[in-house]
Order: C-alpha cells, then sequence, then structure tokens
C-alpha cells in the first residue's frame, strides 16, 4: 500500500489508497513522518521529504527515508542525482512522492516535453508525480512551460504542476495561462536564517493554497546557522526541548501554514534524525526565542530586483540556464 496518497474522502489514485492528513507512516524504529495535503488536492504528502542537490549518499539513505515514511524524495535534470533516485525506488514506485525539475532552457514547450521524458527514463518511471519549472526563464513567454506542463498532465506523464524560485508576480502569470490545472507547489529557499519569502511570498502561498516547499531548511550546513548564531540560542531551545538542533530547525520551518521541507542527508543516521523533526510542535516561547535572537536574512526589493536582472541578462546570453 502507498505511504501518501488521497485522504480518505477522496477518490484514491492509481487504484492505491492512503491514510488520512497527519497520519503515522512507515516506520524504523521509533521514528516516523506525518503526512501533510499537497494544496487543495486531498493528496497527502509528509511534511518532512527530502532533497538530492549536491548529494552523494547513494541508495541506502534514500531508501531509509521511504522506509520511515518521509517518502518525498526532490530532485532534478540539472542535479544529476535522477538516476540514483531511480535506483532507491526500484521495486517501491507507489509508495513514493517523486518530485522533479525542469531546467529552463528548456521551457519552450517541445523542449520541456522531451525533458520531461528524459528524466522519466532516468528515473525508471512512468509518471512523474510534481514536476516543478526550475528557475524563472525571463526570455520565453510563461505561456510555453505551461502548455508543456499541462500537456504532461494531459498525458498522465506528470500529476501535479510546481514551480522553484518563483516571485509573487511569477506565480501570478504562470498561473494566469494555466487552462485546466493549478499549480500547487513552489519551491524556495527557507531557514531560521534566510527568511526573505516572509516579505509577501510566503504569504500570498499560504492565502492561495499553495505549499511551500522548503530548500536548504538547515543553510546548507549547521554552521551557517550557528554562525548567525552568537548566543546559542538553537542550542540552548534543543536542550530545553529535548531534541537535536537540526530537529529544532527543520521543525521551526514546517510549523509554518503550508510548508514542507525537504532538507538533503546522505547517511542513513542523519535521515533518522530529520525525520525526528516530524510529529512534534516547538514549545510557542521557545519558538519566539528563535525568531527574536538569532540573526537571519530577508531580501529587500531593490537587491531581489538587481538579483532579477542579472539573471534576465545573463539568460539573454544564454548563461545561467
Amino acid at each position: 500500500m502507498a505511504r501518501w496518497l488521497a485522504a480518505p474522502t477522496k477518490r484514491p489514485v492509481r487504484g492505491i489508497f492512503a491514510p488520512s492528513i497527519a497520519q503515522p507512516l512507515g516506520k524504523i524504529g521509533h521514528f516516523s513522518a506525518l503526512l501533510r495535503e499537497l494544496a487543495n488536492t486531498g493528496i497527502c504528502v509528509p511534511e518532512i521529504g527530502f532533497g538530492t542537490w549536491n548529494y552523494s549518499g547513494g541508495v541506502e539513505p534514500l531508501r531509509a527515508a521511504i522506509e520511515c515514511g518521509a517518502c518525498l524524495i526532490d530532485t532534478a535534470e540539472a542535479y544529476g542525482t535522477e538516476e540514483i533516485v531511480g535506483k532507491a525506488i526500484k521495486g517501491q514506485r507507489d509508495r513514493v512522492f517523486l518530485a522533479t525539475k525542469v531546467l529552463p532552457r528548456n521551457f519552450k514547450q517541445r523542449d520541456l516535453v522531451a525533458a520531461a521524458e528524459r528524466s522519466l527514463r532516468r528515473l525508471g518511471t512512468d509518471y512523474i508525480d510534481l514536476y516543478q519549472l526550475h528557475w524563472p526563464n525571463l526570455t520565453i513567454p510563461i505561456e510555453e512551460p505551461m502548455r508543456g506542463m499541462e500537456k504532461l498532465v494531459d498525458e498522465g506523464k506528470v500529476r501535479f504542476i510546481g514551480v522553484s524560485n518563483f516571485s509573487v508576480r511569477d506565480l501570478i502569470n504562470a498561473q494566469a495561462v494555466l487552462a485546466k490545472q493549478r499549480i500547487v507547489a513552489n519551491q524556495v529557499r527557507y531557514s531560521l536564517v534566510e527568511r526573505t519569502i516572509e516579505g509577501g511570498l510566503l504569504q500570498y502561498c499560504q492565502k492561495n493554497g499553495i505549499t511551500v516547499i522548503a530548500y536548504s531548511p538547515l543553510a546548507t550546513g549547521l554552521g551557517n546557522i550557528r554562525a548567525a548564531d552568537p548566543e546559542g540560542v538553537l542550542r540552548k531551545v534543543a536542550e530545553a526541548a529535548c531534541k537535536s538542533t537540526a530537529q529544532v530547525a527543520l521543525n521551526w520551518c514546517i510549523s509554518r501554514e503550508n510548508v514542507i521541507a525537504i532538507p538533503k542527508a546522505s547517511t542513513v543516521a542523519h535521515v533518522m534524525e530529520d525525520v525526528g523533526a516530524s510529529g512534534w510542535k516547538l514549545q510557542l516561547e521557545l519558538a519566539r526565542l528563535l525568531e527574536e535572537r538569532m540573526r537571519y536574512r530577508r531580501r529587500g526589493p531593490f537587491e531581489i530586483g538587481a538579483r532579477r536582472a542579472v539573471r534576465w541578462g545573463m539568460q539573454m546570453i544564454g548563461h545561467c540556464q
């Protein structure tokens, strides 16, 4: 039986029935991940999944993640990890919610469909649960990739459409050209020390029922979080909560409405630790300490606009795609 899928009030997809939202999943020892609804789809996914950017752990950590219920696995054609993900999920595809991404250079409709076919071959599957535009391409009209996405959904090769690193304006423009489908997720950088999306994007996604998938929820390494925490607040909160610092940092992320997190874990031990961030809630006063006493970054409109202009320029000359 699949470890994710439609809530009981929904019709099962692909003939598989799954637990209701927030029901514990499979376990290794005492670990388990809890489910959360993906957007307003009636489909349940783990609140802790795993990403594979810069991943070198092999198949065992990914298989351990699936076994203990953290069965949302995210990859991308740009990562070079689709093949290893395909090996990890072989023989248990129906237990996995599989997400991957298409590069901006492939956003023309024909190119996007061809890129999806290549990803399917590398992953060893005939469908992708969540297919995402990896970054906005400011040189190709958004109608092109959105038409390609809907074609893939119509053909049964993609179940849900997502995006990554999209601004509010990008989301509005992309949704406006979709004829039949909804954007269900926006994958963005979010952590205790990188909180740019709280400047409006997070609120927009919450208001419009778009799931936020937080990548780099541990800031690409706990050392980066400690550097923003000269008072050792995270360590003190972790001790008070009887959890590890990584578990507290991840739990803080998923405590936000409509937010799930996809840390990278290259060992089985790290998988077990990260899954332990699910299934409990940090006390309000401890969460407030983290938010008020730790340093964090939130880019302003000028910096965001400047970075966007640089990306547009790079894309115009054929780079950064």
